[in-house]
């Protein structure tokens, strides 16, 4: 569990240089930060039984986010999907920099970054396990902010879309969540 820990303090140091913050309950976090205590919450009550590599990707999923603005990449769906799939490398890459530092083996971080990569969702429990989390955080921590900046029908798909992300377990999950009245209706209407 040395490493483990190790790790975890390596990712959340790096994660502390977020330049974006965000005030839950009355506390300051660097934004990356904050999402990756949560992320990792999510997945341990998910998965109370986690293995050492789905902890270690929760933790590092987006590990310096920030350093690869989604402003330098075209508008558009296109450059959207460019953007998230070279930042899914770049996590990658670097959560691998920092296990490798604290003396994970190969295969451990190979495990790590198919995680942190999504590879072979829905069909691997551990990459099902963290995009549900990946969506109940959103649910959760940012979806009343979006609500604000973007018009209904463009949520409602935003919904559609998380939702078929996620399986039955992560889908339950996200019903026990508190809404506020605006997210209840949107959720309502996604799901009708």
């Amino acid at each position: 569990m040395e490493k483990l820990e190790e790790a975890f303090e390596r990712f959340d140091e790096y994660n502390k240089n977020a330049p974006e913050i965000v005030t839950w309950e009355g506390v300051i976090y660097p934004a990356e930060y904050f999402y990756a205590l949560k992320l990792h919450e999510w997945v341990q009550n998910l998965a109370p039984e986690a293995s050492e590599e789905l902890l270690l990707a929760s933790r590092s999923q987006h590990i310096g986010r920030w350093e690869i603005a989604r402003n330098t990449y075209p508008e558009g769906r296109v450059g959207y999907l460019k953007w998230r799939s070279d930042l899914s490398r770049f996590h990658a890459t670097k959560a691998s920099e920092i296990l490798e530092s604290v003396g994970y083996d190969e295969n451990t971080i190979a495990r790590v970054t198919e995680i942190i990569r999504k590879q072979k969702l829905k069909t691997d429990a551990d990459v099902q396990t963290i995009e549900n989390a990946l969506c109940i955080v959103f649910l959760k921590y940012q979806f009343d902010e979006l609500i604000a900046k973007l018009p209904e029908d463009k949520m409602i798909d935003i919904l559609r879309k998380t939702w078929g992300k996620m399986s039955e377990p992560g889908q339950q999950a996200a019903l026990g969540l508190e809404y506020s009245e605006q997210g209840k209706n949107l959720i309502s209407k996604a799901l009708s």
